[in-house]
This record gives structure tokens, C-alpha cells and sequence, in this order.
């Protein structure tokens, strides 16, 4: 089956648009199936196109219907569709209608559909792959865990949360951070926050928070094998966008 992945995220990026495409390609080129991945339908006579993001991959959607009427379409909604765009931008709105089938990524997520549209609508939960994780006792690991941050230092013991996205306001990324702050001193909870910022602000506002809340601590991007660690030795992840 040769399947077309439309995503507004570019490549090379580490976006959750453009990783969850590259995911699903994975996923179904191991059954069988030749996937291409593009920012825009690029003309090509595929079986099925999968687009992410119904607001942004509009056009895509309206050029691949035209092109090949009688070919399904799965419409995967993103997090600021959901946060936004369905409810007001009539692109969004009509990428739904055209689709014929609709995912999401959690349950609650149905409940913002309109009625009409959720008999065609299906969860698709997101997962990682499972890891061992190896404790390594060299001298290697000793001299690193010896030069740990000051941060590491006061919360041996702790109890880690992660929190894994760029900073993005519409994600209010720093709510577990603040959160935190309500906690009383007897608490082993410290906040791991990774994820690039996508603007000056949101890293000058991260850089206050360390400083203002000593159980907050941002790692900055970090890449996937990283992040798949500390997801890992994490004892929490918290999805708060």
C-alpha cells in the first residue's frame, strides 16, 4: 500500500508532529507499506493520506480529495487543534468533515468533537518502546554521578517528574513547575523539564523559574535517546498542555 504522511513540521526538527510522523512511518513500513513523509501533498497517486494537524494540513487534505475523490483520508488532530482551532477556524472544520476517519490521541479528546463527527473518530495511544535500564557500577559511572549539578545534589533520593515538549505558551508549560512550588519542604518532588524554547521569553522565564523554585530544573533540548532516559528513570511524566 503506498501511504502518503502529510505534516506542517520540517524535516530535520524534533517537533511531536514531525516525530509522530516519522513514528508512524516506522511503524507502518515494518507491515508492508511504502510511506512518504512531506510537508504538503506532493501530487503522488497514494492508497491513503494520513495528514497531522487538520488546520495546517488543510490544503493538503482539499488537494488530495480532488485528486484522487474515491481514496480515504485519516485526519490526525494535534494538540492546538484541540486547544483551538476546531472550535473557531472553518479549515480545521471542514478537514474533519472531508476525513474519513478521524484520530486522536486520548479519550477526552472526543468529547470536544462535535456528535457528528465521533462515530468516525478512533484513540491511538502514544507509547515507548520498552527499555532496560542498566546500572552501571564503573568508576566511569561513580566520577559521573560524582558531578551531578548542585540541583541533582539536593534532591538525592528524589522523586523526578518529567515534563517532555518545547516550551510553548499555548502548552503552559510551566504549570508543574508551579505547581511544585506549593509543596511542602518535606517533599522529595523535583520537576525535570526538557524541551527546547521557542522563544527568547520562554527561556529567560525557565532560567527565573530554577532560580525562584529549587525544585525545578530545566534541561533545555536534548536528543531522543536522552530523553527516552530520563523519561525512563522518571518516576512520573506530566502531560499538562
Amino acid at each position: 500500500m503506498r501511504i502518503g504522511i502529510v505534516t506542517p513540521a520540517p524535516p530535520d526538527s524534533r517537533y511531536g508532529n514531525r516525530i509522530t510522523a516519522l513514528r508512524w512511518a516506522k511503524i507502518l513500513s515494518r507491515l508492508g507499506n511504502r510511506v512518504t513523509i512531506s510537508q504538503t501533498y506532493d501530487g503522488k497517486p497514494y492508497d491513503l493520506l494520513i495528514a497531522l494537524h487538520a488546520r495546517r494540513s488543510h490544503q493538503s487534505i482539499m488537494d488530495f480529495r480532488r485528486q484522487n475523490p474515491e481514496d480515504p483520508i485519516i485526519v490526525t488532530l494535534t494538540g492546538t487543534d484541540l486547544y483551538r482551532d476546531i472550535r473557531t477556524n472553518h479549515p480545521a472544520q471542514k478537514s474533519m468533515e472531508i476525513a474519513t476517519k478521524i484520530v486522536v490521541l486520548q479519550p477526552k479528546a472526543i468529547e470536544e468533537l462535535q456528535p457528528s463527527l465521533r462515530g468516525k473518530t478512533c484513540v491511538i495511544y502514544q507509547s515507548v518502546e520498552a527499555r532496560q535500564v542498566r546500572t552501571d557500577t564503573s568508576d566511569r559511572a561513580a566520577r559521573r554521578k560524582a558531578s551531578n549539578s548542585k540541583a541533582s545534589e539536593r534532591f538525592n533520593g528524589s522523586f523526578d517528574v518529567c515534563v517532555i515538549g518545547h516550551l510553548r505558551a499555548v502548552k503552559d508549560p510551566f504549570r508543574t513547575a508551579l505547581a511544585a512550588r506549593l509543596l511542602p519542604d518535606s517533599s522529595r518532588i523535583r520537576v525535570l523539564q526538557v524541551g527546547g524554547e521557542m522563544t527568547d521569553t520562554m527561556a529567560a522565564s525557565a532560567r527565573k523559574e530554577m532560580r525562584l523554585n529549587q525544585r525545578y530544573l530545566w534541561l533545555g533540548e536534548q536528543p531522543r535517546w536522552r530523553v527516552g532516559r530520563i523519561l525512563a528513570k522518571s518516576s512520573l511524566c506530566v502531560l499538562s498542555s
